[in-house]
């Protein structure tokens, strides 16, 4: 059974940082593009990066590039979300999201097979 764990998720402040993680199991972790997505209050998901653990290509969604960083540790099989100058529009629940894929990532655009539970964000002014 494959499993997606987020945490790291809670309260900050405007220009805070936070840290995510996406803890995988029950797949080959190599094999897969593991993602975020975000959903606001109110509002869509959001796909807002992701990252080839195949190569390590990664991509970002203009409303978080230069403040988000993605990175993979193939060892823990775990993905994290690195949030910098965070901004109360990144109040949202984060999703992690993963799909099979062999190669570089050019964008974020997948069917995802699996996604985790989510973890709450909250940025306060």
């Amino acid at each position: 059974e494959v499993r997606l764990v987020e945490s790291g998720g809670g309260l900050a402040q405007a220009g805070g940082s936070l840290r995510l993680s996406c803890e995988a199991s029950g797949l080959n972790f190599e094999d897969y593009v593991i993602g975020w997505f975000r959903q606001a209050p109110g509002k869509g998901r959001e796909g807002i990066s992701c990252i080839s653990n195949k190569d390590g290509s990664a991509h970002y969604a203009d409303s978080v590039r230069n403040r988000f960083t993605i990175s993979s540790d193939t060892d823990k099989s775990t993905v994290y979300l690195h949030l910098n100058s965070l901004k109360p529009d990144d109040t949202a629940v984060y999703f992690c999201v993963a799909t099979f894929w062999l190669y570089s990532v050019k964008d974020c655009v997948f069917q995802y097979d699996y996604w985790g539970q989510g973890t709450r964000v909250t940025v306060s002014s």
